[in-house]
């Protein structure tokens, strides 16, 4: 995608030095656009932990190069090896609730044969990271392909209007590697020349949806308008919505899903007023070892600072002002979990089908019995 008419990815390998990865601090979005440059393991254990890269595929993608950057740093082949487990533990604690994030982690181990070289590990690992990154675009913009019909769907039923489309947390190309996730068919169908307007939902407490999807989107020219977390329903409830697309950090082989907090009160809203709720993931995002997300799925909980304090642009400095009782605890859960029977469908890399086991293994038929 763009910022200020010049595509970007949101990670990539330094040309002319292979030893430093740039990605964007996004904490510092909407008011600067920094490039944050990303040398050790410990920078990208720190990026991924800290919040300053987001979503679940940017995360996967990030601790890929981050155990790449590892290996650059090693003295030799033996002292890798004895090292890996360390980490790549480091790596998986970060964020416990994404399943990217292991997923990515696992794959690079895998490149990593016995018996290679240091310089042979760390050219397996430069490789694979890279493959990590642009199977995410493709899968990306697949989803995108298959959430299409969706909204053209809608726009030939009203015609005269945009189609309205809400969103929560942030789900587009800066939660991934390109495109995003909820967010490609919104801008495939807008590239298309059809006619959107999306509800961009705050998201408290760190608010991914004002300062990320409406950056992404106003970046896009792409209408939309900011909306306070609880105003989803209200909005439901009087016709304003024609479908919700979602993005997702972790799917169960049974189609219950886990993302930001705050999306199974959506999902509820939805229901209660017919209005279909999609979730929109790669294949990397379904954890084919869970069956029950209530219980299953681990939660984030995440420091009380990021309830209790908001950061905003004052006096041209990026500023964080405190908004409760200094002494008051609060609570900050990072996810919650939307039950499978509340997801009206599952958009995928491999086509749309119903948040269920059966649904998912029709288009992933050879994790049956996994």
């Amino acid at each position: 995608m763009k910022i200020n008419g010049r595509h970007y990815q949101t990670i990539w390998l330094d040309e002319a030095d292979p030893s430093v990865v740039h990605t964007f601090d996004q904490r510092r979005f909407p008011h600067e656009v920094v490039i944050e440059d990303l040398r050790t393991l410990e920078d990208c254990v720190a990026a991924i932990r800290d919040m300053h890269v987001r979503g679940a595929p940017l995360i996967g993608v990030t601790a890929g190069y981050g155990l790449y950057l590892a290996l650059l740093q090693a003295p030799d082949a033996e002292t890798a090896h004895e090292h890996l487990l360390l980490w790549t533990a480091q790596l998986k604690s970060a964020r416990p609730t994404a399943v990217d994030l292991f997923f990515a982690v696992d794959r690079m181990v895998a490149a990593l044969a016995p018996g290679q070289s240091l310089t042979q590990m760390q050219e397996a690992a430069k490789w694979e990271a890279g493959v990590l990154a642009q199977e995410s675009v493709a899968q990306c913009r697949r989803i995108g392909e298959y959430g299409l019909p969706l909204i053209e769907a809608i726009h030939s039923q009203h015609p005269g209007r945009p189609v309205r489309i809400l969103t929560h947390c942030n789900a587009g190309w800066l939660a991934c590697v390109d495109y995003g996730t909820a967010l490609a068919p919104v801008y495939l169908a807008h590239d298309k020349g059809i006619p959107v307007q999306v509800w961009v939902d705050e998201t408290r407490p760190r608010n991914q949806g004002a300062q990320l999807t409406a950056f992404e989107l106003l970046q896009h020219g792409i209408p939309h308008t900011i909306i306070t977390d609880n105003a989803g329903g209200h909005l439901m409830q009087h016709g304003m919505v024609d479908i919700v697309i979602v993005g997702t950090d972790r799917t169960t082989r049974t189609g219950d899903v886990a993302n930001k907090i705050g999306t199974y009160l959506k999902a509820l809203a939805a229901f209660d007023n017919g209005v279909p709720f999609y979730v929109a993931l790669p294949s990397s995002t379904i954890d084919w070892q869970l069956r029950d997300g209530l219980h299953e799925i681990p939660i984030e909980q995440r420091g009380d600072d990021e309830v209790k304090y908001v950061q905003g642009l004052h006096e041209g400095r990026i500023k964080q002002v405190l908004i409760a009782p200094a002494g008051s605890p609060a609570a900050n859960y990072g996810f919650d979990v939307t039950p499978a029977r509340l997801v009206t469908g599952l958009i995928t890399d491999r086509g749309i089908c119903p948040a269920s086991e059966e649904g998912l293994l029709q288009l992933y038929p050879e994790k049956r019995h996994a």
